[in-house]
């Protein structure tokens, strides 16, 4: 390939990173933060407003991690059109039912990455270096999806060199798959509870997080560490003990909870 050809090939990843981004963000804080604030002003999580110098420090990190993200889909590119990742294009191949089980290997795989990755830069050792710069975000807005430091960008997007290198995976399936995680971090740091009232009777919460799991983890800080689903914190004992009681008080579920007051919280999970 000419220096031409990857530069090309660089700057679509990089619209297709960003774009991603610019959209999921810029829809959910429309109308969570502008059309809708007033409706959904009772499912504010943290009820002080974000500074605007918080949204532009997300802003100019989540485009300082495109740029990194791009350069790591151009390096699978390359590694592509060389023939080094398992890759494929013929559905045929592997057959429909095996596309449908690779999404979901992703994305298990995805969240385990991340729990361990990220209890890892919370380690006093590192953190200072890599996750600060997440962690300014107290109280995250829809913006703060890719707001990443420049070391924690490359180790967020290592997930995609195991991904491609240990199992086939169909086009289709990484654009699904890309699409999923966007949404995810979008909802994560919304600021805004979107899932029902009893979320915590149903039993799905034994499986997924929802937007106060991920906020508790900003305002509180040691704990919440998982991605999609709630299971690793809840096997490791890294969930917040007062989590349920926190969702119930945000959605209005067992307002009488005494214990629920947010985000005045004292205890954290070492």
């Amino acid at each position: 390939m000419t220096t031409g050809e990857l530069l090309k090939h660089y700057l679509i990843s990089f619209y297709l990173q960003g774009g991603r981004y610019f959209v999921f963000a810029g829809i959910a804080y429309l109308i969570f933060y502008i059309i809708r604030r007033k409706s959904y002003a009772n499912r504010k999580i943290q009820k002080k407003p974000p500074t605007s110098k918080n949204i532009t420090t997300e802003i100019v990190y989540s485009i300082l991690t495109s740029l990194i993200f791009a350069f790591v889909a151009l390096g699978l590119f390359i590694a592509f059109r060389h023939g080094y990742t398992l890759i494929y294009k013929d559905i045929s191949k592997y057959g429909y039912a095996y596309l449908v089980f690779s999404f979901f290997a992703t994305i298990i795989i995805h969240d385990a990455y991340f729990y361990w990755m990220h209890r890892a830069i919370h380690h006093k050792s590192v953190f200072k270096y890599i996750h600060k710069v997440h962690h300014l975000s107290k109280n995250p807005t829809p913006w703060a999806a890719y707001s990443f430091h420049p070391i924690e960008g490359i180790t967020e997007a290592g997930i995609f060199p195991v991904l491609v290198f240990i199992m086939p995976l169909h086009p289709v399936v990484l654009a699904a798959f890309m699409i999923w995680q966007i949404t995810f971090n979008v909802t994560g740091h919304l600021g805004y509870e979107i899932y029902p009232k009893k979320f915590m009777q149903t039993g799905w919460n034994k499986i997924f997080n929802s937007s106060t799991h991920h906020n508790l983890h900003h305002s509180a800080f040691n704990g919440n560490y998982g991605l999609y689903f709630s299971w690793w914190d809840r096997w490791l004992g890294t969930e917040f003990k007062n989590y349920e009681a926190i969702f119930n008080k945000v959605v209005g579920y067992n307002q009488e909870d005494e214990n629920a007051s947010y985000p005045e919280i004292e205890e954290s999970i070492a």
